[in-house]
């Protein structure tokens, strides 16, 4: 429990202190613990230290998790999200991170308009056009988004990204910038208000909140190695 609750404590300071670099509100970025392949005993100790969002990869391993935890408990799904695995999603999480093709945002306004939700969905972008990651291409994005924002089920939250990996944190800077821009950009064309950029990891999510990121994910920085 300690561990755990020191590490989080820890992570919380940071992101306070990253926040007053820029002159920005520690309460505006939301901390996303990573709790994939960590057992819901390890959950339950964050949720205890005042954790309240989760996010999950696998449906099949998340479900086990959410019948055990408190209902209080926010999930997100931030994995590939599979067509034939939606349904079953969207019975356990309100917020999508991953969604990466209209295609796909199609079949999850289908069924949530089924299942009677209204999810929170970020768009997955694909910065660096790398082959073995998913997400929209920018300018596939900027096509597509006239069609995305007439899918009413969906409550289109903002974008997602992944920057290539780095060993030093200032190399995903440019990124996290391109990403605010980018992000900057769909607002207007779009007049849709997109709240959230979603960005930043363990090693990186202080330079993403010094460049506008309003939720971070971080997994073994809280829980340890995997």
């Amino acid at each position: 429990m300690a561990a755990i609750a020191e590490r989080l404590s820890d992570i919380r300071e940071r992101v306070s202190l990253a926040c007053l670099m820029v002159e920005r509100k520690p309460e505006d970025v939301l901390l996303l613990a990573v709790s994939k392949t960590f057992p819901a005993s390890c959950v339950q100790e964050a949720f205890e230290s005042g954790q309240v969002h989760f996010g999950e990869s696998r449906q099949q391993e998340a479900a086990e998790k959410v019948a055990q935890l408190p209902a209080e408990i926010c999930w997100h799904f931030i994995g590939k999200l599979q067509r034939n695995k939606v349904r079953k999603v969207l019975a356990d999480f309100d917020w999508l991170h991953s969604v990466d093709s209209l295609k796909l945002a199609g079949h999850i306004d289908r069924i949530a308009g089924e299942e009677g939700k209204r999810p929170k969905v970020f768009l997955e972008v694909n910065l660096a056009g790398e082959e073995n990651k998913g997400g929209f291409q920018v300018d596939e994005l900027r096509r597509e988004m006239d069609a995305l924002a007439q899918l009413s089920n969906l409550s289109l939250q903002g974008i997602m990204v992944i920057p290539p990996a780095v060993d030093d944190p200032e190399m995903s800077r440019p990124w996290f910038i391109q990403a605010r821009e980018l992000q900057a950009e769909l607002r207007e064309e779009s007049g849709l208000e997109l709240p959230h950029l979603s960005m930043g990891m363990s090693g990186d999510f202080e330079v993403a909140i010094e460049e506008g990121s309003t939720i971070v994910r971080v997994g073994s920085a809280i829980f340890g190695g995997r």
